[in-house]
Formats: structure tokens, C-alpha cells, sequence
């Protein structure tokens, strides 16, 4: 792929660097946040060499590239000035006609999607960590042991500080001014009074105002409710500042506004919606295990067309620091993507286009090993059958992981890799029962891929 002409290319074809608020990419999609998605030319993009395919869901004008979107977007911020310094430029305005629903995805999947990097990397290292305790090669009481288990903790407990860096940027606020406020959340000193506070039985205040006795280390909403509220606040306080002073003072009131304002209000808000997500999932992990994982298992598919994937793996990385497990994302993300791989595999063995068998067996190698974007928009969307097969082995290997009761134990990202992440427990069941799992989502999707046959002349 030349990356200079396909970025110069989709740069042409969204509206040029005058129609974008914004610009950002996760592990395969530029996800672009347009001024105007009408004048974007969504079928000249979805015929350019290099671009997979185009969504326009979550309040986001996506480009999926693929693998190699790292390359096409450094070109892109190489051409144009559409990144980091316009996604700061606080006169740039979202588009207002955007749903709620939609605003609020764009919002979650703008804040996480820049750190998950990070996320899967430690939760890698964990997993790798646990392997090699349990094989006797590191021993759990070792410094070596400790110093990499702090290296894959690190990222969940400063979690705040991480988040609110990322989300400054989507919300177009002083990324330093949030992380700020993110390290007061988690500041030790913050941490000994509610120690202490809870030993003694008596409370905090802040100016007479009550401060919740809550541990906001690992936490998620507390820190993106307030850098929304930041969005608000600091542009109110700069405007009606004198710009003689606004260096230091525009700093100085976002700070303590806000900065009290979570405390008081929006930290413990926060950590009580964390807590009801919490005992939702808690109760239907006991009394309908299956249900979770079945339609995640299904349902991950369309999930990641929406955007909506990365608010349950908000809920996942909610559950998995409060709980020490994930049971919400993980596990049906997982026999999803090795599902997609298994469709697109039996296209593989089908087709007689041999380029589509190429095509197939790239995005099938791709999908198993948990990246799925190249597998659903360049094989299961345009030749829909194996969509639906993908859809029913998810759907059933997460009914059985659901009824075996099957977790995992840290954040690694969903596919053949993740299942050292389920390691744990008292036994090696829930492993043995994950494999199994793995094992029943590619063989049923390869089997009703097969089945269904693929129609090799339909229009893509």
C-alpha cells in the first residue's frame, strides 16, 4: 500500500481538512469526527485501494483500513493538521444534530479507544505473568515476580489519570488540567483519609460539603463524568477572563471548580453507577449465566459496526477491577472474533476466486487472533452467509461458556491470545472450559459457513 496517496486520497474524499473536527485511529479504523458527513463520498472511499470498507455509527465517519492503519493515519497528521492539535482546538463545534445515544458512544469510544493499547498490553503481561508462575518459572514470592506484576497492575490503578488524559483530548479541554484531576482521585493522601475515615467510623468534608469514603483507583465513569464537566467549565471560565490573566487563572478556577465538584458530586455518582452495573451483571451471573456471554457471543459483530463494543468493555474493565473477573465482554468478545475466523476460513476452502480465497484466508488468520474488522467488512458483510454463520457460533460457544461459568482474569484483547487471561481460580477448568469454548465457536461457524456456501459474484 503507498500510505502517502491512500491517506492523501481519503483526506480528498471526506471533505478535505476544512470538514474535520477531528481525527483519531484504533487498531484498525480511522474514526473521523466530520463537520458535515454529507459531503464525504462514502462510495468513492469503500472503492479505494487500501480501505476496507466505511461505517458511519456512533456519532464517528470510520474508514476501516486494517493493520496497517497506523501507517495511513501518521500520513494523514503528515498532510493535514487533523490530530492531536485540531482535536484540541476548542472552537471546533461537534455536530449538534447527533442523537444522544450517538453522542454518548462517541464519547465512550473516543476515550477508550487510544488507551486500549495500553489496557491489552498489561493484561498481556499478566497473563503471560500467570504462565510463568504456574509453570515454576517465577516464583510468585520473587522481586522479579513483583516488579512485572506492578508493570501489568500499573495502567488499571492509575486508570483515572490514563482515561482523563484521553478523554481531555476528545472533549477538547487542557489534557494537563484533567490528568490534574484524575491523580486527585487517586492522590495517596486522599487515600489514607478514607482509610482513615472508615477505620474511625466518621466522614470527610470539603468546605461543609460531604465527601464519599470511595476508592476511585481502577475506576472508569468518576474521571469521564468529570472531564465532561470540564468541557463546560473551562471554556465558560476562559471566555470571561481577561486574556492578560487567562495563563494562569483559566488553570487555576477549572481546577478547583471541578476538581470539587468531583469530589463532592461527581466522583461518588460515578462510582454508584459503577457499583448498580456491578450488581446488575452480579445477579444475572447468578441466576442467568448463560445469557451474557450467549448474546455477546452473537451480538459482537453488530456491536463493533456501532461502536457500542467499547461501552461494554468499559463494563468489563468496571467489573474486572472490582470483581478481580470479567464476565460481561471478554468471554463473548472472544468465541465472536474466533468465530468471524472460522467463517472466513470456510470461505477460504469454498471459493474458487482465487483471490478471494487469499483475501479470506488472511482476514480468517486475522479475526482468530482477535482483530476482526478486515473478516467483517471484507468477508462476512459484503457476502452476508458468513455473517450469519459467525453470529451462530459465537452465539452458541458463549451459551456453553456461560453455563460453565467461564471468566477471565485480566484485560487481554479477545481471540486465541486471551486465553492465557483464564487462567485462575481453584482449578484449570475454567482454561479447559475456555478452550472448548474456542473449539465449538470455530468449528460450528466453520461449519455453517461451509454449509451456506458463499455466492462469489455477489456485488461488494
Amino acid at each position: 500500500m503507498d500510505y502517502a496517496q491512500t491517506a492523501q486520497t481519503i483526506l480528498d474524499l471526506v471533505g478535505g481538512v476544512e470538514n474535520i473536527n477531528n481525527v483519531g485511529h484504533c487498531a484498525t479504523r480511522l474514526r473521523f469526527n466530520l463537520k458535515d458527513e454529507d459531503k464525504a463520498d462514502t462510495d468513492a472511499l469503500k472503492k479505494t485501494p487500501g480501505v476496507v470498507g466505511v461505517v458511519q455509527a456512533g456519532g464517528q465517519y470510520q474508514v476501516v483500513i486494517g493493520n496497517e492503519v497506523k501507517d495511513v493515519y501518521a500520513e494523514l497528521t503528515r498532510l493535514a493538521p487533523v490530530g492531536g492539535a485540531a482535536s484540541t482546538d476548542t472552537d471546533a463545534v461537534e455536530d449538534d444534530a447527533k442523537s444522544l445515544p450517538a453522542k454518548v458512544l462517541d464519547m465512550i469510544a473516543g476515550s477508550f479507544f487510544p488507551i486500549v493499547p495500553a489496557i491489552a498490553g498489561a493484561g498481556m503481561l499478566k497473563a503471560v505473568l500467570t504462565i510463568l508462575s504456574f509453570a515454576g518459572i517465577v516464583a510468585n514470592t520473587s522481586s522479579t515476580y513483583q516488579i512485572l506484576n506492578l508493570m501489568s497492575d500499573a495502567v488499571f490503578y492509575f486508570l483515572p489519570v490514563i482515561l482523563a488524559a484521553s478523554a481531555a483530548t476528545k472533549f477538547r479541554v487542557n489534557m494537563f488540567v484533567a490528568m490534574s484531576i484524575g491523580a486527585c482521585l487517586i492522590h495517596p493522601t486522599f487515600i489514607n483519609l478514607v482509610s482513615t475515615a472508615k477505620e474511625a467510623g466518621a466522614g470527610l468534608d470539603l468546605f461543609g460539603l460531604p465527601v464519599s469514603l470511595v476508592s476511585y483507583s481502577s475506576s472508569v465513569i468518576p474521571i469521564m463524568l468529570a472531564v465532561w464537566f470540564q468541557s463546560f467549565v473551562e471554556p465558560f471560565v476562559d471566555k470571561h477572563i481577561p486574556k492578560v490573566l487567562r495563563i494562569f487563572l483559566t488553570p487555576l478556577l477549572t481546577l478547583a471548580i471541578v476538581g470539587i465538584a468531583t469530589f463532592v458530586v461527581l466522583g461518588p455518582l460515578g462510582s454508584w453507577v459503577g457499583q448498580g452495573l456491578s450488581v446488575v451483571f452480579n445477579f444475572l451471573d447468578v441466576n442467568v449465566p448463560w445469557l451474557v456471554p450467549t448474546l455477546v457471543g452473537a451480538l459482537t459483530p453488530l456491536l463493533v459496526m456501532t461502536g457500542m463494543h467499547y461501552a461494554l468493555i468499559s463494563l468489563g474493565i468496571t467489573q474486572l477491577t472490582s470483581l478481580g473477573y470479567d464476565t460481561i465482554a471478554g468471554i463473548g468478545m472472544m468465541v465472536s472474533n474466533i468465530a468471524q475466523g472460522g467463517a472466513s476460513l470456510a470461505v477460504a476452502v469454498r471459493a474458487k476466486n482465487v483471490d478471494l480465497k487469499a483475501l479470506a484466508t488472511s482476514c480468517g488468520i486475522s479475526a482468530v487472533c482477535g482483530i476482526t474488522e478486515p473478516a467483517m467488512y471484507g468477508i462476512s458483510l459484503p457476502y452476508r452467509k458468513p455473517l450469519i454463520a459467525a453470529m451462530a457460533g459465537g452465539g452458541v460457544a458463549g451459551l456453553f461458556l456461560g453455563i460453565m461459568g467461564v471468566v477471565r482474569y485480566s484485560q487481554v484483547s479477545p481471540g486465541l491470545f486471551m486465553l492465557p487471561a483464564l487462567i485462575g481460580g481453584d482449578s484449570m477448568m475454567n482454561l479447559v472450559w475456555g478452550i472448548v469454548g474456542c473449539v465449538i465457536a470455530f468449528a460450528v461457524a466453520f461449519a455453517v459457513s461451509f454449509v451456506l456456501g458463499v455466492d462469489e459474484d455477489q456485488q461488494r
